[in-house]
């Protein structure tokens, strides 16, 4: 599963560092070749001589040890790296990662690898959810940074809730899953919108909708495991920008949804509107806060830019792809709109259902092809939702080569 795979675990300083002799015995028996690069405060839980017995190679502790070999130890094992694993990632370790320090010989060696990384935190509860620690673990998930959520259970200090590391069969399957992701997308542009937009009425209102973008967020991180490049043009939402080839760009309104995807759009493979853009906005904002002066306020509105009727009308090679939020006559409304907007594929589904509405995390959909086929999916996940429609475009753009 994974022969011909090198893999650089680190082993930071915490008390769960005896989980990580298992993980190399089981990456190891997958068929990788493992080097470890332990910190010094990890060597006080578990020493070296475990590790270099169990992985069949020599264990780097300090930047100050005799080199095993004549070269630049960290960079040689930098880009000797099929994945950079960090497991235990304590808290010190990952704000190191996302504040450019490098003083050791493991925060200098990731600093130097381009290979994935993949972070297991653990720690304290409280240290965990701490917002300092979340915000670094964000930061890092932007810059492309895979993280293994830790697991929820009673801890060594005695607190119960997250910051376990996860068993060592996890997180030896979630470093196989991304070894072994199909990279059928490589060099293909995808652009991505999600989530609603706002038209502002004065500074402090505005119209939007309940859309939370975690479809669009879904289909960002399973094209960019796929090896895509992506760029993820979203409206206001809480989420972190997906791991991988990503580049996220912010917006509010729909005209800066517009601006953007054109400027995009020429040298794209594939465009997927994710996005529940605003039809209308006030004619007029006003600059100041409008005051409550009597029982009723009267917006006048006009409709905005209908991007993706836009798109269809400049289309040339780039695979189109729309949704379909719908209340009533799905499969009908859908239809008129796939071929309205000409489309390559639209994704249909009826926001009153349980578990298909906005703000779930799973999904339940039509798909229509512009051929008149209609395939209907039962209730998945968003990234399994996704991982289908991905499935799709890749037959529409193998038929065009």
């Amino acid at each position: 599963m994974l022969s011909g795979k090198n893999i650089v675990l680190g082993v930071s300083g915490g008390i769960a560092a005896y989980k990580a002799v298992e993980i190399v015995s089981r990456l190891k028996k997958a068929g990788a070749t493992v080097y470890v690069i332990m910190t010094e405060a990890a060597a006080k839980f578990v020493t070296p001589l475990t590790f270099r017995e169990i992985s069949g190679q020599p264990v780097v502790a300090s930047m100050w040890d005799e080199p095993k070999q004549w070269n630049v130890e960290h960079v040689a094992l930098a880009s000797r790296a099929d994945l950079f694993l960090i497991a235990p990632a304590t808290a010190n370790v990952i704000g190191k990662m996302a504040n450019g320090i490098a003083d050791d010989m493991l925060s200098t060696t990731v600093m130097a690898t381009r290979a994935p990384v993949v972070l297991a935190p653990a720690m304290n509860t409280n240290m965990y959810l701490n917002p300092i620690v979340q915000a670094n673990l964000h930061k890092l998930q932007s810059l492309g940074y895979h993280v293994i959520e830790p697991a929820c259970g009673l801890l060594a200090c005695g607190v119960e809730g997250p910051g376990r590391l996860p068993e060592p069969a996890e997180i030896a399957d979630y470093v196989a899953t991304i070894l072994n992701s199909v990279q059928d997308f490589k060099g293909r542009k995808f652009i991505i919108t999600a989530g609603g937009t706002r038209e502002p009425i004065d500074p402090v209102r505005y119209i939007g909708n309940r859309s939370s973008g975690k479809m669009g967020y879904a289909l960002a991180k399973m094209a960019a495991k796929r090896g895509a490049h992506v760029v993820l043009v979203s409206g206001p939402t809480e989420l972190p920008c997906p791991p991988g080839d990503v580049r996220l760009v912010k917006i509010e309104r729909a005209a800066e949804m517009r601006e953007i995807v054109l400027k995009e759009y020429r040298d794209a493979d594939v465009v997927i509107k994710a996005a529940a853009v605003a039809d209308y906005r006030p004619q007029q904002t006003a600059e100041q806060k409008i005051k409550k002066t009597g029982d009723t306020l009267t917006l006048v509105l006009e409709k905005n830019p209908d991007i993706l009727k836009e798109l269809g009308q400049l289309k040339q090679r780039q695979i189109l792809v729309g949704f379909a939020a719908e209340t009533e006559e799905l499969v009908a409304n859908a239809a008129q709109k796939l071929a309205a907007k000409n489309l390559d594929m639209i994704v249909a589904n009826d926001v009153t259902l349980p578990g298909a509405g906005f703000n779930a995390d799973t999904n339940i959909v039509k798909i229509l092809a512009s051929d008149g086929k209609v395939d209907e999916l039962p209730q998945m996940s968003k990234e399994q939702v996704a991982s289908v429609i991905l499935d799709k475009i890749y037959g529409l753009l193998s038929k065009k080569c």
